[in-house]
């Protein structure tokens, strides 16, 4: 009898950076910046094999007399300097922030993220996406991905599903906030 190696699943993952912490604030989870998203990736993965972690959001610009503004940057630059860490090892992938009417929108996350899973998916870079967002402007990606022979697990949350996103992953998981509270961090950080 031949010993044949069963061949690990490879997963890259893609969190929708802004959905993902407004579901986290919704839970009422606390220091979301220095999160364990490392961790929760590794629980999210299994027994498969992590290629890449990417995590999209947009910038935060501000005016230099502009306090809020400021703080709001300031915090930005330390979750991604969290992200980026050796531990948490995610890649940023950055979109814009644009003021219309007074009310700030992201733009240019949702197509990068689109883009990065059909280039992975094209390339042969994962067998399976995990996506975290709940942002239904991905369906035509994910459609096609799972046309390319991928699967695409939607990661949700079950206070907020995104239906449209259940109805065309190949897998959903829906998180509860038991589930997220071992990923809060117990350190306590400077402001």
């Amino acid at each position: 009898m031949e010993n044949s190696k069963i061949k690990q699943k490879r997963i890259a993952i893609y969190v929708d950076g802004s959905n993902l912490y407004y579901k986290l604030r919704d839970l009422e989870i606390p220091n979301i910046t220095y999160f364990d998203y490392g961790g929760l990736s590794k629980w999210l993965a299994r027994d498969r094999i992590i290629i890449s972690k990417r995590y999209y959001i947009g910038i935060v610009r501000t005016k230099e007399n502009d306090e809020k503004g400021q703080k709001l940057r300031k915090n930005q630059q330390r979750l991604f300097n969290h992200l980026c860490s050796p531990l948490q090892g995610f890649i940023v992938k950055q979109g814009y922030l644009m003021k219309n009417d007074g009310v700030y929108h992201e733009k240019g996350v949702d197509v990068k993220m689109a883009v990065d899973l059909l280039v992975g998916a094209y390339e042969d870079l994962y067998d399976t996406a995990i996506l975290i967002s709940s942002d239904t402007d991905l369906i035509p990606a994910i459609q096609k991905i799972k046309h390319l022979g991928k699967e695409v697990e939607y990661i949700g949350f079950s206070h907020k599903p995104s239906l449209g996103l259940q109805k065309y992953a190949s897998l959903t998981r829906l998180m509860i906030k038991e589930e997220i509270e071992k990923f809060i961090s117990k350190e306590i950080y400077k402001k």
